[in-house]
């Protein structure tokens, strides 16, 4: 696989990402085994950046990982952890912290959990509105001097506040949502970063399934799956989403590869500084979504795409609507 550089000081990293939040019970039933058999197929394909976040199953993902990636050469993979989303007995998110003290305390917790001695990529997973970004930034600042952290990334944050948390460290990459189907980062955010050197990794390539060429009606709302409170799935909005996926099938079909493939393609053309997270959950999966480094985007091909999908064609916010004040931008 293809590498590139997240940003100027970041990591040289595989051209597709592995996102693992998936493997732990977010979209309903898993497999331990196939899990972990995912991420050895991932590693073994060339994928080498690996992302999770240590409120997954409020450590669970971290220790899924752990069993997964004992053994392997700690050279051979990177690690995106984020942090200070709380958690609460029962489940739900019991609000956002980005103090210094507790900055630490999430790290040590991670560190422990996953069984390394250091984090390659380390990111708040929101901005916490209570405290400044720079103190925030600075704290991870005082574990990259002490060699527990390699880089700073950010989530979620608009510009200014990549701007402000530049200033005080260099950071190497933005994790934010972005897709066919998900494009405000374009219009600020996407020239911040490359004005500041900045990368970026792309989550939610396909829509969290909805543009993967695999989802139905009949699929949604299942239990445990958290895709049954997002409104682009709800009843009044996914039958006409998935029309709009049907018209990029017809564009795939054309380019002889799945719907899948061609949304993720269609991010990673978008800029040699982006990283496109792939969620997958099965080989299965992994396996239809690796090819997508090889499909070739001709600008006719990105015209096509996105007269198949133009902006604004799918229906309702990606994120519930108590949670959209928290993103760095909307939909």
């Amino acid at each position: 696989m293809q590498t590139r550089e997240l940003g100027k000081t970041g990591p040289a990293v595989g051209a597709l990402g592995l996102g693992a939040m998936g493997m732990s019970g977010a979209y309903g039933e898993t497999d331990r085994s196939e899990s972990i058999a995912t991420v050895h197929a991932a590693l073994d394909a060339g994928i080498t950046l690996v992302d999770t976040g240590d409120f997954y199953a409020m450590g669970h993902n971290e220790l899924l990982l752990a069993e997964a990636l004992r053994g392997r050469d700690r050279d051979s993979y990177q690690l995106s952890v984020k942090f200070g989303m709380l958690g609460r007995p029962g489940g739900g998110i019991g609000g956002i912290e980005g103090r210094p003290a507790l900055v630490k305390t999430f790290l040590a917790h991670s560190l422990t959990r996953l069984g390394v001695d250091h984090l390659d990529i380390y990111r708040p997973a929101r901005l916490d509105p209570q405290v400044p970004i720079e103190e925030t930034v600075g704290a991870i600042k005082e574990m990259v001097e002490a060699g527990y952290v390699r880089h700073i990334g950010l989530s979620e944050v608009n510009a200014e506040t990549i701007r402000r948390a530049h200033a005080v460290h260099p950071i190497s990459d933005l994790q934010i949502e972005y897709s066919l189907i998900s494009r405000a980062v374009e219009t600020e955010i996407l020239p911040t970063l490359r004005e500041l050197g900045i990368g970026l990794t792309a989550y939610g390539v396909l829509g969290r399934g909805l543009i993967s060429g695999h989802w139905s009606v009949a699929r949604s709302n299942q239990p445990g799956d958290l895709r049954g409170l997002s409104p682009r799935f709800a009843q009044e909005n996914v039958e006409h989403n998935l029309t709009v996926v049907e018209s990029l099938r017809q564009v795939a079909d054309s380019k002889g590869c799945t719907v899948a493939q061609l949304a993720i393609a269609w991010v990673a053309a978008q800029g040699n500084e982006i990283v496109p997270l792939v969620g997958a959950r099965t080989r299965t999966r992994l396996t239809e979504a690796l090819p997508a480094t090889d499909v070739h985007l001709t600008p006719d091909d990105l015209t096509a795409i996105t007269q198949a999908v133009p902006l604004n064609a799918v229906r309702g916010d990606r994120y519930p609507s108590a949670h959209m004040p928290a993103l760095g931008v909307g939909n």
